[in-house]
Order: structure tokens, then C-alpha cells, then sequence
């Protein structure tokens, strides 16, 4: 008999801000196939007796191939197990979640996906700011720093990113984003444009950093940590 899986959004790290609803598939999992980002107190919230097993990926590091994590998810599953696959923020976005959705479906494998508070969210709260405000920061953007090779991506709209009445998210943007800054300078995004990065937002290491376009490269230089990371531009990014 097969099992079924859950795809568990665990939110920027803070276990209260975990739903009511992922909380419960934690609590009668009988296996977790979790991210890095994903470990730590959140963890300690799933059923004692559970397989807890480690499928982190991050850029730079030894991790495990993503068919890998998709065989796993399908043998637990096969086995019978209630699995929960626990990715960090909303697994929707930038999760890979896709990939192992198709393999559930190719094995016939019941799932659901449980929505929950994207970094995005949780970095704006924390600075003490909205996402959008009206007439100057109507639209909402979220793109990714880089592409599988760990390189900013190529293909990426630029004149839609240089948008000045938007609000940009760049997940995963410290490494590449002296190109990215560079790309958007020449898009016409002017170079005084605000900026935030925003680090281990929700946990004990959060670190919030205010710059423009123009200084945020030096600013992740000398201020950014090892920890998950994303930078906001535009409008609203000045803060309070």
C-alpha cells in the first residue's frame, strides 16, 4: 500500500511561524526528508520516532543530487509511510518542489502541498515595512540570484528588474550580486535606488543590513554572514 507525502513549507526558521497544518503533518509523520534551512527547532517539532532524514542542498557545498531526493521521497512513500518533505520558506518558490511533484505523479504517489511564510514576507516584517505601497511600489518581484551553476542567471528580464515603482526580492543574490547591480545600473535602475539584505531572517542570527544599488556589494563584503540570505530593492527597502 502506498503512502502519501507532504510538502511541508517550514517557513524562514522561527518555529512559531510555522502553520497550524504543518505542525500536524510533523507531528504524525512517520518519516522527514528535510532541507538544511529547514533543521534546527523546526525539527524538534515532528513525532519522536520518526526517520528523520537530512536532503539539503546549498550553493558551494557537497549535497545530495536531486534525483536522489526524489527516489527517496518515492521508496518512503512506496513503503506505506506518511512522509512529510519539509522545504524551508514556501516550498513554491525556489524549492525545486516541482521535480519531485512529477516524480510522486510517475509513481502514483498521493501528495499535497502546504503553503507557508516566504522569507520575502518575513524579511519585510522584520525590517518594519509593507511589500507594496500604493502609486510607488504597486508590483511585487521575486527572482532568483542564481542558476544551477551558482552563476547569475542570463535570461533574466532586466528591464522588468530595473522597474523603479516595484519591489525586487533577490533570493540567493550574495555571491552574484555585483553582476546583478551592474546589469541593472545599465537597465537604467539608478544607482541610489534603496537596498536591504536581509539575513537568518526570523532567527537568533538575524541581521538586517540598509544600503542602496550602489553600495550593497561593499555592504555584503563586510557585513554579511554565512547564514540564507535575500536582498530587497526598491521604494519600500529605505525602511523606516
Amino acid at each position: 500500500m502506498s503512502g502519501f507525502v507532504s510538502f511541508v513549507s517550514s517557513g524562514p526558521g522561527d518555529p512559531e511561524l510555522l502553520t497550524v497544518k504543518a505542525m500536524d503533518r510533523l507531528q504524525n509523520a512517520d518519516a522527514v526528508l528535510f532541507d538544511d534551512l529547514s533543521s534546527g527547532p523546526i525539527l524538534a517539532k515532528a513525532r519522536e520516532g520518526a526517520d528523520m532524514v537530512g536532503v539539503g542542498k546549498r550553493a558551494g557545498r557537497t549535497s545530495p543530487k536531486q534525483d536522489h531526493v526524489s527516489r527517496l521521497l518515492v521508496d518512503y512513500a512506496r513503503s506505506g509511510a506518511r512522509v512529510v518533505r519539509l522545504k524551508s520558506g514556501d516550498c513554491g518558490l525556489f524549492g525545486r518542489l516541482e521535480e519531485e511533484i512529477v516524480a510522486c505523479r510517475e509513481a502514483g504517489i498521493d501528495y499535497e502541498i502546504i503553503p507557508g511564510v516566504t522569507s520575502a514576507m518575513a524579511a519585510a516584517a522584520a525590517a518594519g515595512i509593507p511589500l507594496t505601497r500604493r502609486l510607488t511600489a504597486r508590483r511585487v518581484q521575486f527572482v532568483t540570484g542564481h542558476d544551477v551553476t551558482g552563476a547569475l542567471p542570463e535570461d533574466l528580464n532586466m528591464a522588468a528588474l530595473a522597474d523603479p515603482t516595484a519591489t525586487t526580492v533577490v533570493f540567493m543574490g550574495k555571491r552574484t550580486f555585483a553582476e546583478l547591480a551592474r546589469r541593472l545600473q545599465g537597465a537604467g535602475l539608478a544607482a541610489d535606488t534603496p537596498a536591504l539584505l536581509a539575513e537568518s531572517v526570523s532567527t537568533p542570527a538575524e541581521k538586517l543590513v540598509r544600503g542602496t544599488l550602489a553600495t550593497m556589494e561593499a555592504l555584503i563584503a563586510s557585513e554579511a554572514a554565512d547564514g540564507p540570505a535575500l536582498i530587497l530593492l526598491g521604494p519600500l527597502a529605505e525602511g523606516k
